[in-house]
C-alpha cells in the first residue's frame, strides 16, 4: 500500500496545526510540538524549508511563530508534499540503477505519484480547516461559552 512517509505526515500535521490556530497570532514552533507531538529537532527543520519554499512565513519577535504565506485556500497539500519528498530525496541513496528498476518499475511508480499529487493538489489547508471545525476540533486558545445556570 502507498504510504506518506511520516515526515510528510508530520509537516502535513505542522502547516495545519498553523493554518487552524494562527488567527490573528503566529503559531510558536514549541506550541505545534505540545499539540500535535512533532518532535522539535525535525519540526523546525520542516518549518524553516516550508518558509524558503514560500509556504509559511517566520514572525521574529517575542510573541512570533509562524503563519501561512499565503491564504489558506492558496495552499495545497501536494506543495507540502513535494517540499518533504525533495528533503527525504536528499538524504536518500536507495534509488535503484538496476535496469528494470529504471526502465520498468521507476515509470509505473512516477505515474502514480503523479496521480496521487495531483489529488493532494485538489486538497487546501481550507478544506481541512473546513473538516475541523465540522468535526468539533477547537482552536487552540478557543473556550466554549457555558450558558447553563
Amino acid at each position: 500500500m502507498l504510504r506518506l512517509s511520516r515526515k510528510t505526515a508530520l509537516a502535513l500535521e505542522a502547516v495545519l496545526d498553523v493554518a487552524f490556530n494562527a488567527r490573528p497570532n503566529p503559531v510558536q514552533s514549541r506550541d505545534i510540538t505540545e499539540r500535535q507531538g512533532i518532535p522539535a529537532r525535525y519540526l523546525e527543520q520542516v518549518l524553516q524549508q516550508l518558509v524558503r519554499e514560500g509556504i509559511l512565513k517566520g514572525v521574529r519577535g517575542p510573541r512570533g511563530g509562524y503563519t501561512l504565506a499565503r491564504e489558506r485556500r492558496r495552499v495545497s497539500l501536494g506543495e507540502i508534499v513535494r517540499v518533504v519528498s525533495r528533503m527525504e530525496a536528499e538524504d536518500d541513496d536507495t534509488a535503484s540503477s538496476a535496469e528494470l528498476g529504471e526502465k520498468v518499475i521507476g515509470p509505473i511508480w512516477r505515474e502514480a505519484q503523479e496521480t496521487l499529487l495531483e489529488k493532494l493538489d485538489a486538497v487546501t489547508m481550507e478544506d481541512l480547516c473546513l473538516e475541523a471545525q465540522r468535526q468539533g476540533i477547537r482552536r487552540a486558545g478557543e473556550t466554549t461559552t457555558d450558558f447553563t445556570i
